[in-house]
């Protein structure tokens, strides 16, 4: 394995990267919230070839990421549905042929698993995927999953009589979760939390306990992911987050942060002082390629509130809905921008 973890701001995705359209249907993909039960409608891939072509699909999106020279790779979650579903799916507890119903971030019902048992995990779900990754790069590798808070926010509760102990059982799914990751050869993990900010009073009362039982004993570098929702979907930004000094104490180790579309006040970055800061840079709003300058003044704005030794520059949030040449040509930019400050402080 290469040392560039070492690299000072080194570069990664946030989770998601753009999936090829030969792959799935990107029309439909756009002309729906992201689901939370299967959306098998999604893949243009006949069945009995779909795992096939999802592994040469993975190939490109690692491929591309590094020949755009990110430090930090994923998978680029290009067997998924969505950054959520593919897990949720997966337990035990949970009635995926009779779906439920709960309103998303933007306040619409969408289709979602419905919870009849207790949730626990039969199997693991992503171990083949990560031993995929570091099978076909020597970079850094991280995976992601979905936080227990969200996914207690994306299904509806026939089951459990307290929400919050429904978040601890898919907490402990979680944990199960991420140690076999790690085991499996990620030297990051993330946890996908964006209903901390979307439901911050809910996050304050029972969310934060569950993110510390889904880290429970986990060894090796975790993150946690807060964002504003898909910029293809959720066009409104507010002017700060809702729900992130709370996480100042939690055991994660990075907090991905999104402050280019919403124009962020990076001060907040020092109510975190103990954190890594995975900054996004990239504005998801629009297919337009940043100059590699804009993204450099995007980093510069973050250096006064957070050092640079403790910053991983990233997009505000996944590349799943942007276009392949706009996505490949934002992560190019990026790592630019990137290098314009890293020879400025060095």
């Amino acid at each position: 394995m290469n040392t560039t973890g070492h690299t000072l701001l080194p570069t990664s995705l946030v989770g998601s990267y753009a999936q090829p359209d030969w792959l799935i249907d990107r029309e439909k993909l756009a002309g729906r919230f992201p689901p939370r039960t299967r959306a098998l409608e999604l893949w243009r891939v006949a069945p009995e070839h779909l795992a096939q072509a999802q592994d040469d699909a993975t190939l490109i999106a690692i491929r591309e990421q590094e020949e755009a020279g990110l430090d930090i790779l994923t998978d680029g979650e290009i067997r998924r549905e969505s950054y959520s579903n593919r897990f949720a799916t997966a337990l035990d507890g949970v009635d995926i042929d009779n779906p439920g119903t709960a309103l998303d971030r933007s306040g619409h019902p969408n289709p979602v698993p419905r919870i009849v048992g207790k949730i626990s995990r039969k199997h693991p779900v992503e171990i083949e995927d990560v031993k995929f990754l570091r099978a076909h790069t020597d970079r850094r590798i991280k995976m992601t999953v979905p936080g227990p808070f969200t996914m207690t926010q994306q299904a509806q509760n026939d089951f459990y009589d307290d929400e919050a102990e429904l978040a601890l059982d898919y907490a402990a799914a979680v944990n199960a979760e991420v140690k076999d990751l790690f085991a499996a050869g990620a030297d990051i993990v993330q946890l996908d939390e964006p209903y901390m900010q979307a439901r911050p009073e809910k996050a304050r009362e029972y969310g934060v306990q569950a993110l510390n039982r889904a880290l429970e004993g986990v060894q090796g570098e975790t993150a946690v992911h807060i964002c504003f929702g898909y910029a293809a979907i959720i066009h409104e930004r507010p002017e700060g987050y809702s729900f992130l000094p709370e996480l100042a104490n939690c055991p994660v180790h990075n907090i991905s942060i999104e402050t280019a579309q919403s124009e962020l006040d990076c001060v907040v970055l020092e109510t975190l002082p103990e954190k890594k800061i995975i900054l996004g840079v990239l504005d998801l709003s629009t297919h337009e390629v940043e100059s590699a300058d804009v993204v450099a003044a995007r980093i510069r704005r973050a250096l006064p509130h957070c050092p640079a030794d403790r910053i991983i520059v990233a997009p505000d949030c996944g590349l799943k809905y942007m276009p392949r040449a706009s996505a490949l040509g934002k992560i190019k930019a990026m790592v630019a921008g990137a290098a314009i400050v890293r020879n400025e402080l060095t």
